[in-house]
């Protein structure tokens, strides 16, 4: 494990909504932006779709059935909200070795993301009460 360990750019910022299609919508209305199509990434309970910002995107993130970890969140937050931050990492690996040597609760093993890389997210309370995505960059590996 490196001592030397950064943490890289915002890649995005994960927003839970009851409705990708009405957010989508209400989006493209006021700020004239559209987002990907949406894709179901059944391991992990949701559908995402994201909008492409000139310095990061916006990740939209509703349940995909009643077991997905979001239903939760949107029941404590019916009009849906910021659910996590994401950072860029060079090694997925090294990131969370560093961050269980730092005494933060890592919540599962590295596992492929919405954007085909690995990724492993930090415990909201070891973090200030913001949930943290780490994802390895795609040009790294």
């Amino acid at each position: 494990m490196s001592k030397d360990f950064q943490l890289g750019a915002i890649n995005h910022v994960g927003v839970a909504v009851p409705s990708i299609a009405k957010t989508l919508a209400h989006y493209k209305d006021v700020f004239g932006v559209e987002g990907t199509p949406v894709i179901e990434l059944p391991t992990q309970g949701v559908k995402v779709s994201f909008v492409n910002l000139p310095t990061g995107q916006v990740e939209l993130i509703e349940p995909l059935g009643e077991s997905s970890p979001i239903v939760k969140f949107l029941e404590r937050n019916p009009l849906g909200g910021q659910h996590h931050l994401c950072f860029e990492v060079d090694d997925i690996h090294e990131a969370r070795a560093h961050m269980i040597t730092k005494g933060v609760r890592v919540l599962g093993e590295p596992r492929i993301g919405a954007h085909g890389t690995l990724i492993i997210f930090l415990h909201p309370k070891d973090m200030g009460g913001t949930l943290i995505e780490l994802m390895e960059r795609a040009d790294e590996h």
